[in-house]
């Protein structure tokens, strides 16, 4: 693991709980090293602060995408606008976590992205039987189609630029096309733990997906379910 902080007191803090938890870690202050450190011996996953003199956490997201570098990566921000965390989102980060954080909750997010990383990970569903499914690579609901090999997804022809945690919650959305799907169950199935009714991590993704997936004239594709949850389908 690749941790870039430059408080040092969180720094080591956080260096510490993850080394007792079983990590190793290296760690670095600031983005000019997190850079220079992914390149010379890329980890599993990575911790970026997004405040940093120099490189800031969002530009060390930006050039590893555009390297096409998918490393998990992991924010730590004090930013708590909805603005701010769509703008690391968009950077390519794939998950935040808000300062004053609990240790607890950031090995938790770590788990779930190591998770959804590792080979044998699939995105648990319970498809209903009228759910057009191409095959096991490729699968199309409410004029979605995707590819999850490829990690490829089109709205008709118009491929869609999604993050890691985007497409995966577009896959298990397209999976259940027509099924409402509770708070609860999609975030036990996209990050393996319900961080409660008082955050609002799922709903800046939901907004962020359909920022990208909505079209002039074309009708919205995810409904809120007010008090349960969303579901996907062409009205």
């Amino acid at each position: 693991m690749l941790l870039a902080e430059d408080d040092r007191a969180i720094r080591h803090a956080l260096e510490r709980a993850l080394s007792l938890e079983g990590y190793q870690v290296t760690a670095v202050a600031d983005g000019v090293e997190a850079l220079a450190q992914a390149h010379k011996s890329p980890p599993d996953v990575l911790l970026l602060d997004v405040m940093m003199p120099g490189i800031d956490g969002l530009q060390v997201c930006r050039v590893l995408r555009a390297e096409g570098d998918r490393t998990p990566i992991l924010m730590l921000t004090a930013l708590v606008e909805t603005a701010d965390r769509i703008a690391g989102l968009d950077a390519g980060a794939d998950d935040y976590v808000v300062k004053p954080f609990d240790v607890d909750e950031v090995f938790a997010r770590l788990r779930a992205l190591l998770r959804r990383t590792s080979p044998d990970h699939v995105v648990p569903v319970d498809a209903p039987k009228e759910q057009p499914q191409v095959s096991d690579r490729q699968i199309e609901a409410a004029g979605l189609r995707m590819d999850v090999q490829a990690r490829r997804a089109w709205r008709g022809e118009r491929e869609l630029e999604l993050t890691r945690t985007e497409f995966e919650l577009l896959e298990l959305l397209v999976r259940n096309a027509g099924i409402v799907l509770d708070h609860s169950t999609i975030y036990d199935r996209i990050w393996g733990y319900d961080f409660g009714p008082g955050s609002k991590n799922l709903a800046v993704y939901v907004g962020y997906l359909r920022r990208k997936l909505d079209e002039p004239g074309a009708p919205a594709l995810i409904h809120t379910v007010r008090g349960v949850g969303y579901v996907l389908r062409e009205d």
